[in-house]
């Protein structure tokens, strides 16, 4: 295989350079264990970022010793070949043009010769003690300006100057001399440690801006979300009042409508009836001047009957007082309910991206204490009054009865769930692969543990320094554990309401941490119930 197609074969998707540390994922594809780690960490989702497989729970990456191997012979192959194509081409300088690449140099002749005119040297036997070498460009630079002759010793005692034997015999006497060659090596074995250093200096500074860079890159999606769910609670909230406005402005006009009517009516009626008594107050002045018409016309200029009794009807102003107060109190209220809604929604999204973390979990039966019994998939664990006769180990616990995860982690974040229902007494958290297994010590982060726990039935405590009780409203059937290890986070959900029981911040974490159980004794059989790790559903 050629560089050029080794180097097309194992470039990385993701940032385009050759395959460090790869991996596979179980769809089958290869990445940089730092890469797919940072994908996956930065998403919130573990997405192969070629085929787009979604994976439930974030797989165990192994390490692909095949294409690890094919790497380093491909990097050494290119660093071979980065040497040939450096190496200067030297051409022959008896050539006429085109000049032949030189195959030998000669320091007595200084002069660089190809095949053909190499040949005198190989068969004239004055030519024959010529001093040939490896071809090089500039050979007045490797003879002594001041004798002639070629540089064949380095002076260790002045550290600098590179001497012929006429100037050891008159210069450098008594010098600490060495051959060129063993020279070159030493400063070269000292500039190749030097140039060593400063790569993995480089390197660690290359790795703090992508760091950097994806912690920036986090942060602003982060932001971006926090600022796009915030603007969809506040316009809900708006639209919210909104609505509550118009539906009382909109039944304070309806009202004024509707007393405007009745008003209407009541005018027209008594404008009906003051037309008519004034047309019959007209009338009866112009009979009243002749007796005869007058008498004649009398019943008709009396008032007319069926005139409405105006002094009972009633007509005061519609005032919708209180309707302010009333609409002050509707709005109270259903900002309120706006308000659990938005942040029931709100923990549940943020609930199902630590969900989006979980990792596969089974327990270690190495570690187990004698008096617990594990389940044949590892995933259950409960305690027996019966003692197993175990072989001594440095990895179980003997006198705690606790069981630590064989899975480990030591880097990015992870997330497990712990079924809890039917226990009265239960510890749950992370360890430290160092946590001490051979006596009882204080259970708290200064031991290398960050957990919760149950007594009694109803007596929640995180085990901080000092402890904090916690004031639940329910009891969680389930537990989740979260943990940001770079953050130094470790967060405890109840996972039917996703509500945070309790959050270990600013955690120093040293070397591997492992999840961690224990199911207490069980209390003459009240708390029996097994610890059950379960498998993560993501709620909707």
């Amino acid at each position: 295989m050629s560089t050029a197609a080794a180097e097309d074969t194992f470039l990385r998707s993701i940032c385009l350079e050759v395959f460090s540390e790869p991996v596979s994922t179980p769809c089958g594809h290869n990445f940089c264990k730092r890469c797919i780690g940072q994908a996956w960490d930065t998403d919130g989702s573990c997405t192969c970022p070629l085929c787009k497989e979604v994976f439930h729970s974030r797989p165990q990456l192994r390490v692909n010793t095949f294409i690890s191997g094919m790497v380093s012979e491909f990097k050494l192959e290119a660093e071979v070949n980065l040497k040939q194509e450096s190496k200067p081409v030297v051409q022959c300088d008896f050539c006429s043009e085109p000049k032949m690449k030189a195959l030998k140099s000669c320091l007595v002749c200084l002069s660089s010769f190809c095949e053909t005119h190499l040949q005198p040297h190989l068969t004239v036997s004055g030519l024959k003690t010529h001093q040939l070498m490896e071809p090089v460009e500039n050979l007045e630079d490797r003879m002594c300006p001041a004798h002639r002759r070629p540089l064949e010793l380095f002076c260790g005692t002045d550290q600098q100057s590179c001497v012929c034997t006429t100037c050891v015999l008159l210069e450098h006497k008594n010098h600490e001399l060495v051959s060129l060659e063993e020279a070159y090596e030493r400063r070269r074995s000292s500039l190749l440690y030097t140039q060593a250093q400063r790569q993995h200096m480089v390197d660690q500074r290359r790795l703090k801006v992508q760091e950097i860079q994806c912690c920036l890159e986090l942060s602003q999606r982060k932001g971006h979300r926090e600022a796009t769910e915030m603007a969809k609670a506040f316009t809900a909230i708006m639209e919210s009042v909104q609505k509550c406005l118009d539906r009382y402005t909109t039944a304070i006009q309806q009202t004024q409508t509707k007393h405007k009517k009745q008003a209407e009516v009541f005018i027209q009626q008594l404008e009906q009836e003051i037309c008519e008594l004034e047309k019959r107050s007209s009338e009866a002045e112009r009979l009243s001047h002749d007796p005869i018409h007058f008498l004649q016309h009398w019943p008709a200029l009396t008032p007319p009957a069926g005139l409405k009794e105006w002094s009972s009807v009633s007509f005061k102003p519609e005032t919708c007082e209180g309707s302010a107060a009333r609409a002050l109190t509707e709005l109270e209220k259903r900002v309120s309910d706006e308000f659990r809604q938005l942040a029931l929604e709100s923990k549940k999204a943020e609930f199902r991206r630590v969900q989006q973390f979980a990792v596969d979990i089974t327990l270690d039966s190495d570690t187990a204490n004698p008096n617990l019994v594990l389940s044949k998939d590892l995933k259950q664990v409960c305690y027996s009054n019966v003692k197993k006769m175990l072989p001594q180990s440095p990895q179980r616990f003997d006198y705690c009865v606790n069981v630590l995860g064989k899975q480990s982690f030591s880097s990015g974040r992870f997330y497990f769930e712990v079924q809890v229902k039917g226990k009265t007494d239960w510890d749950l958290g992370v360890a430290q692969e160092s946590i001490n297994r051979k006596r009882k010590i204080t259970a708290s982060p200064k031991h290398g543990q960050w957990s919760i726990w149950l007594r009694n039935g109803n007596e929640y405590v995180a085990l901080a320094c000092p402890n904090v009780p916690l004031s639940l409203q329910r009891a969680p059937q389930k537990v989740g554990v979260f943990v940001d290890y770079g953050a130094g986070l470790v967060f405890f959900y109840d996972v039917d309401s996703a509500d945070l029981l309790y959050s270990f911040s600013g955690c120093c974490f040293r070397g591997k941490l492992l999840p961690f159980l224990s199911p207490c004794l069980n209390d003459r059989g009240i708390n029996s119930a097994p610890l059950i790790i379960t498998a993560v559903q993501t709620q909707v």
